[in-house]
């Protein structure tokens, strides 16, 4: 079996899920080759772009080598402004690849000028030409000396992103022409949210061989003919992938101790509508596996995946620390708001909690079901700032509990807080085409295709998305305080590189 990961994606760590899969099929005896396409087919292209038609491509081009190797030093992320310097230059390399081949491409995004990842015809277009793909002369090589030497019964793909839509079919679409008997399976979460949606129906039967919604270790394992009544757990396996490329200082190691949300009651999030259920690693269980991968991978920075790491995971690692710096996504909590708990998970090594505060308004927080109160927003986020604890703050604007007026005292609220807010991610709402209330508004088209996840709505008080773009851009975005943080946000990595960065922003 080969599972692939495709392009493209932030290649600053290695996929999550196909090391989750051969970790499950490792503990039941079973084998499978590793293959992050998406890392390796950004070094190649980028090591092979020799067109250069600016001043700034030709410098981007000449220094590549420098500035891969810059952004894999610790020393390159004690400077901010080398590191931005660095990111950029690569990136750029990539653009002028991409452009060659009539696609906006960079280290995390990828747009085709004419073909959609919302439309199922223009991915089975992308499979009939896979030859048009960009990524094109990196994989066809590659798959021809991968199953070339050692032919798979099985090959998996990885698809989560709209990003790696159009190369993920490419790469299918010449899996089956040259290895017309491997059997292609295709899951991921993006592949989830698609099947989870009402009267959906598979456009890709005589392409794909089985679609997979959410977790892919059980049906891996039962098409592997491995009896389902035995545990379907087994620790991530990254020992095949090149750890030591990925375009961050040391190793990053991916962990998900769950799948879904504990809260899962927030109004227009995609985990209820889709019919997520949580699933958690047992605790003890998730803490084994931490303390065992650290101990084989040698981490700079462990990454919790999590959609919220569960209270029960946090105190666990205070108890039981890993011995390297750690970050993922928490939810407000009462534990947080004891500033002695806060400096007991700073020295467990936690350097950053992403938190999805959404609003500065207590109403739309309400409305909205978050479950969140601001005063005891306000103390985490005091708290978390007096233990040396950087707080990578998400908001969210344009939902139809929001006017201009709540959005307004979100950026109160975030001027108050400033100094404590290292870094802030500033997003507009787009309403699940699936969610229990989308019938409530008036709809229109948002992304033209048949594999919309989204759907346009007329807001109930006229705050669209163009009034809460004016706004974020021309008073939000303008204030001194949030400009301020807003400077400090990592250029393209965003999240998954400012904990690397954390020391360096204000205060």
């Amino acid at each position: 079996m080969l599972l692939i990961f495709p392009p493209a994606a932030k290649p600053c760590e290695p996929p999550a899920g196909i090391a989750r899969i051969a970790g499950a099929l490792k503990a039941h005896g079973a084998a499978c080759e590793l293959l992050d396409a998406n890392l390796e087919g950004m070094l190649f292209l980028a090591t092979h772009q020799r067109t250069a038609t600016d001043t700034w491509t030709r410098r981007a081009v000449k220094n590549l080598g420098s500035n891969l190797a810059g952004l894999r030093n610790p020393l390159t992320y004690r400077s901010p402004d080398r590191y931005s310097r660095a990111i950029r230059d690569v990136n750029r390399v990539l653009e002028a690849a991409g452009r060659e081949h009539h696609a906006i491409l960079g280290l995390a995004d990828y747009h085709h000028q004419q073909l959609s990842p919302v439309r199922s015809a223009d991915l089975v277009h992308a499979a009939e030409h896979p030859e048009q793909d960009p990524f094109f002369p990196y994989f066809s090589k590659r798959l021809r000396d991968l199953l070339g030497r050692t032919p798979a019964d099985i090959v998996g793909f990885s698809l989560n992103y709209l990003s790696q839509a159009l190369c993920t079919f490419a790469m299918i679409g010449f899996v089956r022409k040259e290895f017309p008997k491997a059997r292609i399976i295709l899951g991921g979460g993006l592949v989830t949210s698609w099947m989870k949606q009402p009267g959906w129906r598979n456009p890709f039967s005589g392409l794909v061989d089985r679609l997979v919604a959410g977790p892919g270790e059980g049906p891996v394992l039962d098409l592997l003919g491995i009896g389902a009544s035995q545990p379907l757990h087994g620790a991530p396996d990254y020992s095949s992938l090149p750890r030591a490329d990925y375009l961050s200082p040391g190793f990053i190691l991916p962990y998900s101790a769950s799948s879904g949300c504990y809260w899962n009651k927030c109004s227009f999030c995609p985990e209820p509508a889709e019919g997520n259920p949580y699933h958690p690693v047992p605790v003890d269980r998730a803490i084994t596996d931490l303390h065992d991968l650290v101990l084989r991978t040698d981490p700079a920075l462990v990454h919790l995946l999590d959609n919220a790491v569960s209270p029960a995971l946090l105190r666990a690692l205070t108890e039981r620390p890993l011995g390297v710096p750690w970050y993922g996504f928490a939810r407000i909590e009462r534990d947080l708001e004891d500033l002695e708990y806060c400096v007991t998970l700073r020295r467990s090594g936690c350097v950053m909690l992403k938190l999805g505060l959404e609003s500065g308004d207590q109403g739309v927080l309400d409305r909205m079901q978050k479950g969140i109160d601001l005063a005891s927003a306000s103390r985490v986020l005091d708290n978390l700032a007096r233990a040396g604890i950087a707080a990578y703050v998400y908001l969210l604007f344009g939902t139809p509990e929001e006017t201009a007026t709540e959005a307004r005292r979100t950026l109160d609220f975030v001027v108050r807080h400033w100094e404590a807010i290292s870094f802030l991610n500033l997003a507009i709402f787009n309403m699940p085409a699936c969610g229990e209330r989308a019938g409530e508004y008036e709809r229109d088209l948002f992304y033209d295709g048949d594999l919309s996840l989204y759907t346009g709505f007329k807001h109930p008080q006229g705050w669209d998305r163009k009034a809460v773009r004016l706004f974020l851009e021309r008073e939000f975005k303008k204030h001194p305080a949030v400009a301020a943080i807003l400077r400090s946000d990592p250029p393209i990595f965003t999240s998954n590189h400012a904990p690397l960065l954390a020391k360096q922003t204000r205060g």
